[in-house]
């Protein structure tokens, strides 16, 4: 009975690796956005944080800060009607870069609040904390070391 188990099992795995590498979604986040009160104290926040420049754009009453993203995904800050912060719900995992306590060691400079301190998952899934930025919503960030 073992081994028939096995069996199903490798044949299961085999099923997924090739639904896998047959889908048209190799990522599942294609843009993300993180609503603010104040947008240009939420812009000087991850500015500071990250070390970035935020370029905003104003357009039909709302502010939009892009995080610089020559790769990848990309997203921005909105400010607006219907754009509220919030610490629950779904949660951004950010870039943390190769350790994400060089970012997460200037939240509470920056004006947020850490909420769990750099975190270890596994040897493959790395690291992970969580913060609550400047305009209260609760993000994360990600980083193999």
């Amino acid at each position: 009975m073992g081994s028939t188990v096995n069996i199903k099992e490798k044949i299961r795995e085999a099923n997924l690796l090739k639904l896998k590498q047959e889908s048209e979604f190799k990522n599942f986040v294609t843009w993300f956005e993180i609503p603010a009160y104040n947008h240009y104290r939420s812009v000087a926040f991850f500015n500071y944080i990250y070390g970035i420049e935020i370029t905003t754009v104003e357009l039909n009453g709302f502010a939009m800060g892009f995080f610089p993203a020559e790769n990848g995904i990309g997203g921005a800050i909105v400010t607006g009607q219907g754009c509220v912060p919030s610490e629950v719900g779904p949660l951004v995992y950010l870039n943390g870069g190769m350790d994400l306590n060089n970012v997460l060691s200037k939240v509470n400079e920056a004006g947020g609040r850490v909420v769990m301190e750099k975190t270890y998952l596994s040897e493959t899934a790395g690291y992970f904390a969580l913060f609550i930025d400047s305009e209260g919503n609760r993000l994360a960030l990600h980083s193999k070391h």
